[in-house]
């Protein structure tokens, strides 16, 4: 089994930046592709960014494209997600996702691991 434990989130004004992480434990060699999705209160779960085990293959959703970044360490098994440019629709908790397989994919459904989550407000 792998566990997976975001931190980072919290409230920033509109405009502004952050950083939220998520430390990998358990059986990490069985990770592959990882990803990060959001879900905003009354809404569903929304794909984010995915990175490869490599980092070579990065997919983002149109609303991010441009203002986060993923990124991972493999050596510290954490993935990051920087988010600037920050806006009020960003607001949601962030879920990191980590799967066997090694294609990055944007389908909640493809995921084995899952966080807790973590807390992002976006305040206008």
């Amino acid at each position: 089994q792998v566990q997976l434990v975001e931190s980072g989130g919290g409230l920033v004004q509109a405009g502004g930046s952050l950083r939220v992480s998520c430390v990998a434990s358990g059986r990490t060699f069985s990770m592959n592709a990882m990803g990060w999705f959001r879900q905003a209160p009354g809404k569903e779960h929304e794909f984010v960014a995915a990175i490869s085990r490599n980092g070579g293959n990065i997919y983002y959703a149109d609303s991010v494209k441009g203002r986060f970044t993923i990124s991972r360490d493999n050596t510290a098994n954490t993935v990051y997600l920087q988010m600037n440019s920050l806006k009020p629709e960003d607001t949601a908790v962030y879920y990191c996702a980590a799967r066997r397989h090694i294609w990055t994919t944007s389908s909640r459904d493809d995921y084995d691991y899952w966080g807790q989550g973590t807390q992002v407000t976006v305040s206008s």
